[in-house]
């Protein structure tokens, strides 16, 4: 187990390094949103989900959908490292004629189970895809990962009310709670109190863990799945936007970057130190 949390370890080490050298080469993007949930992908893809490259077209198997889609280059860094296309593909995210969009897109980006961006509206497609599941007598599981400031929309407790009236047991949620959104902190902009116990009066299990620890996660993903619960399952991360790298988790506002000056400088170091561990650990 230990061997395995080293590899799922540098796995979260990869998927940084490459949302880092995707937006400094593009010299723009959403890095802290994209960076505050490296950790459950690295747990998701690395060890959880059973989907890769050749059952990816098959509904036997499990589903995500990032609902928060301005973390895409997330996980698209996640999808390169699976296989899904190469890095001359990752890096043409938002370029002309692309097929990575800055929000992940179905129709254009192997890999993508559901096209998101508009936020609120993943969470409910991800109800959807779980109550067919549940239809069909399906094993597989659904998965969905919101950010807290998408969640002072409305459609989203529309689906979670849905979601507890249906026992959509095998639907589990992921909040990433970093504490900010597109214009600021969401304490000041629509305070969001405590999700534990919100989804919990919502019909949910739920439980809030350390976002930036992959044992934590993988530990709370288990328990759920062995919840005898006929309840849709709520983990929520404790996380920090642009989590993982010192310079942007210290930045008041690090929703969306344009870079210039000291500030590429600094981030193209980052990313090689980044380098210079994964070369380290081979």
């Amino acid at each position: 187990m230990i061997k395995r949390l080293e590899e799922l370890t540098r796995f979260a080490t990869e998927i940084r390094y490459h949302i880092l050298t995707t937006l400094n080469q593009l010299g723009f993007g959403h890095y802290g949103g994209s960076l505050s949930i490296v950790e459950v992908l690295a747990a998701l893809y690395g060890e959880v989900l059973d989907v890769n490259v050749q059952n990816f077209a098959s509904k036997e198997r499990d589903h995500f959908v990032l609902s928060k889609g301005h973390a895409g280059p997330a996980l698209y860094s996640a999808l390169h490292l699976k296989g899904f296309f190469d890095k001359d593909f990752l890096h043409s995210l938002n370029c002309n004629g692309t097929r990575l969009p800055s929000h992940p897109d179905r129709n254009l980006t192997p890999g993508v189970d559901m096209t998101t961006g508009s936020l609120g509206q993943g969470m409910s497609v991800a109800t959807g895809i779980a109550y067919g599941k549940k239809i069909t007598a399906s094993p597989y599981y659904t998965y969905t990962l919101v950010g807290d400031g998408e969640l002072n929309e409305g459609q989203c407790w529309e689906a979670a009310q849905f979601a507890a009236h249906q026992q959509l047991s095998h639907l589990i949620l992921f909040v990433d709670d970093n504490k900010k959104q597109l214009d600021g902190r969401t304490d000041d902009i629509c305070q969001t109190f405590d999700f534990v116990e919100k989804f919990a009066s919502f019909g949910w299990e739920a439980v809030r863990v350390d976002g930036s620890n992959i044992e934590t996660i993988l530990e709370a993903l288990e328990a759920m799945k062995e919840s005898a619960s006929p309840r849709p399952k709520c983990i929520v991360l404790d996380t920090v936007k642009g989590q993982g790298v010192d310079l942007l988790e210290e930045m008041e506002s690090n929703h969306h970057l344009r870079l210039s000056g000291q500030l590429t400088d600094d981030l193209e170091a980052v990313a090689q130190s980044f380098a210079k561990e994964l070369e380290v650990t081979r």
